[in-house]
């Protein structure tokens, strides 16, 4: 059975740090594209960053220079490192796992920046 599961959101201060981590079991995250996605209130699901089977990143312009993706493969968990935190942070942030011929979600972590 498929799970990734989420941990490492809170409440923080504008300009403040987390780091999330998606710990996955019964996959493989070395061979999946993996992404971190969010979903504010009364917004619809956005693309923060993926790093793909080969390594490669992608992020959102929002967060570009602020966040990293990475992704251990001994323990089968990918990250994200935030920094410099904005209140438009704020939101249910999931964990994402693709290969073409399907995907799966975590159930998400809440990240919420006070001004």
């Amino acid at each position: 059975q498929v799970q990734l599961v989420e941990s490492g959101g809170g409440l923080v201060q504008t300009g403040g740090s987390l780091r999330l981590s998606c710990a996955a079991s019964g996959l493989p995250v070395r061979i999946f594209d993996m992404g971190w996605y969010r979903q504010a209130p009364g917004k619809q699901r956005e693309l923060v960053a993926t790093i793909t089977s080969g390594g490669n990143t992608n992020y959102a312009d929002s967060v570009k220079g602020r966040c990293t993706i990475s992704r251990d493969n001994a323990k089968n968990t990918v990250y994200l490192q935030m920094n410099s935190l904005k209140p438009d942070d704020t939101a249910v942030y999931y964990c994402n796992a693709r290969r073409n011929w399907g995907e799966y979600w975590g159930r998400g972590t809440q990240v919420t920046v006070s001004s």
